[in-house]
């Protein structure tokens, strides 16, 4: 921090602590956070639209189907460019980044996240990228939040909180949905409904959406009004929507995971940057609804227009053939998990959950067409399959029904499909949970065990660093010392009661305790007759540093009832972990989550 700003801010936090109480700071905090990650999201989505209002102009209109195999590779070299050459810096999903924050490093996010995503990604969209800026909201309003937390020099607590605050507001700002918003933070970032986090939430929520109207109207992303009433008797054909939904959601995040691991296997970026951006321009030439983040296939169809929805495309099919558009609504929805992965793989930064609402609105309004059509003298609202398809898809891609259901229920401005959205939600979820464990956002950090959860004992071992409780200071042996060499080299001259004995690659062979030779520490007839290979045993487990984390590790100390265990480092020995300093870390830790 500069030092012209030291003296104030010092100032100011003894002023705060005299006449201002710590709930009432976290209040404006609070608020103060709401409008950062409004104006955020404001900015971002500006920034994306005023990019797009370009390629608009007459000029292009005589070239559109090859700017949509040109402009997202333009964007994508854009972006390359940006992140070689002047971020030099790994820009994450910023969902999934703002979860690792929140689980492995106590809220702290580098100040670089506020205006990583907010120049990236608008370029990585606005050129056609097929991707959401969601998550770069939440990307920019968390890294808000959490260093205006440090700068007040908030506990871990707080800044966990206000973290959660800002995402809140990205998506409160982003959709104008408040309720709808304070339930994705608690849903998706496992933040306590306690009514020291709910009124922050909702003061962060309320000043995000304020922030939305003051700046861009009363204009929404999803234009629609409910006009079709929910009628009981059609709740059968919401079960095998929430079916189909659900395979969807597996689909989407098999696909998700596949084209990933694809573009990992090539180390270069430049690599990633012509294949993915080779891919993504021939899909997007000849399926043009897959240009950008797609409301505009989402509100056609909710208006019923769903020629507007697939638009022009290099070929010439028979579109009055009702079979044909919805062969075209389902090849949307296939592809565009691919196109949305592709511009990942290419190095785009983006989002996840609007193109989940992309899939789902085509889906949904495909399957109301099926019925329609199948002969069987039923009519389904279509613009009802549409939104309560994007429910679907939300609540197995994400993993969050409840958002699914609320941010639904107020963008129709009400809550007449209540009942339906609940069906189809639960179904997708369900099914989508047995085969797919973990959401995109989380599935990484619960592989690494580093997932946070609303169980608090397990989330206080998962923030702890194992490097703080490991000890390295034993005196490490070699099999062939003598007895007398141990009692000289390392009894003597250590207060431990274990000593490690290694080869000479550093691998672990096993561990002397004083115990093992106390009962022959005087008889000096042994000292030259016995060595440390015949001394040693194996220990009571072994920690694996690369593998193990703090749920494992702990789980280790209980089944073998050990205080000690050796910590090995790829396939080395590294040191020891004793319960007592874990047990030490773990109080401390608790302190902070809870003070």
């Amino acid at each position: 921090m500069p030092s012209n700003l030291k003296n104030p801010l010092r100032k100011f936090l003894i002023w705060k602590y005299k006449y201002i109480s710590e709930r009432q700071f976290v209040y404006i905090l609070s608020i103060l956070v709401g409008f950062l990650a409004g104006m955020g999201t404001v900015v971002l989505k500006n920034l994306t639209h005023y990019i797009r209002q370009i390629f608009e102009l007459d000029f292009f209109s005589n070239y559109q189907n090859s700017l949509y195999f040109i402009l997202p590779i333009i964007g994508l070299l854009l972006v390359y460019i940006i992140k070689q050459t002047w971020l030099k810096k790994h820009i994450g999903h910023g969902i999934s980044t703002t979860l690792h924050a929140i689980s492995k490093l106590n809220g702290i996010i580098p100040r670089y996240n506020i205006f990583a995503a907010l120049i990236t990604a608008p370029l990585t969209a606005g050129f056609g990228g097929s991707v959401g800026l969601q998550g770069p909201a939440v990307s920019v309003g968390s890294a808000l939040g959490s260093n205006l937390a440090q700068l007040f020099r908030m506990s871990t607590k707080t800044r966990l909180l206000l973290v959660g605050c800002a995402s809140a507001g990205a998506m409160a700002s982003m959709f104008k949905a408040p309720i709808a918003a304070i339930i994705f933070a608690v849903e998706i970032f496992s933040l306590d409904i306690a009514f020291a986090s709910l009124v922050p939430l909702l003061l962060a929520s309320a000043s995000a959406v304020l922030t939305s109207y003051m700046f861009l109207g009363t204009d929404v992303l999803l234009h629609f009004k409910l006009v079709d009433k929910f009628e009981v008797d059609h709740i059968l054909f919401f079960i095998p929507l929430g079916i189909v939904t659900a395979l969807a959601s597996v689909y989407f995040s098999k696909v998700f995971f596949a084209i990933t691991n694809f573009f990992k296997q090539f180390e270069s970026r430049a690599i990633r940057l012509l294949i993915g951006g080779l891919a993504i321009g021939t899909m997007l030439y000849f399926i043009p609804p897959l240009y950008g983040e797609g409301y505009g296939i989402m509100n056609n169809l909710l208006k019923g227009d769903h020629l507007a929805a697939i638009g022009s495309t290099p070929f010439n099919f028979d579109l009055s053939n009702i079979w044909v558009v919805i062969a075209l609504l389902l090849g949307i929805s296939v592809f565009k998990a691919i196109a949305m992965t592709t511009t990942f793989g290419a190095g785009g930064v983006g989002g996840i959950f609007i193109p989940t609402l992309v899939m789902g609105s085509a889906l949904g309004n495909a399957c109301a067409k099926i019925i329609n059509n199948l002969g069987l003298n039923i009519h389904v609202s279509e613009s009802n399959f549409t939104l309560i398809g994007m429910a679907g898809l939300m609540a197995g891609v994400l993993h969050a029904p409840l958002t699914a259901i609320f941010l639904i229920a107020e963008i129709t401005g009400g809550y007449e499909l209540f009942v339906p959205l609940m069906v189809v939600a639960a179904i997708s979820f369900a099914i989508t949970k047995y085969y797919v464990s973990h959401s995109i956002y989380t599935m990484k950090l619960a592989e690494r065990g580093e997932l946070m959860t609303h169980d608090k004992d397990q989330n206080v071992l998962m923030v702890l660093d194992i490097d703080k409780v490991i000890e390295t200071n034993f005196i490490i042996l070699k099999p062939e010392m003598t007895l007398g060499e141990i009692l000289k080299k390392a009894v003597a001259k250590s207060s431990r009661n274990h000593f490690p004995v290694v080869d000479n690659n550093h691998e672990l062979l096993g561990v002397i305790r004083l115990d093992d030779i106390r009962h022959m520490m005087f008889d000096t007839n042994l000292y030259n007759t016995i060595d440390a290979a015949s001394l040693m045993h194996a220990d009571a487990g072994i920690i694996d540093y690369d593998t193990d984390n703090m749920n494992s590790i702990m789980d280790k100390f209980k089944n073998s009832g050990a205080w000690n265990l050796p910590v090995i480092k790829s396939g080395k020995y590294y040191g020891y972990i004793s319960k007592s300093k874990l047990l030490t870390a773990y109080r401390q830790q608790l302190i902070k989550f809870t003070k």
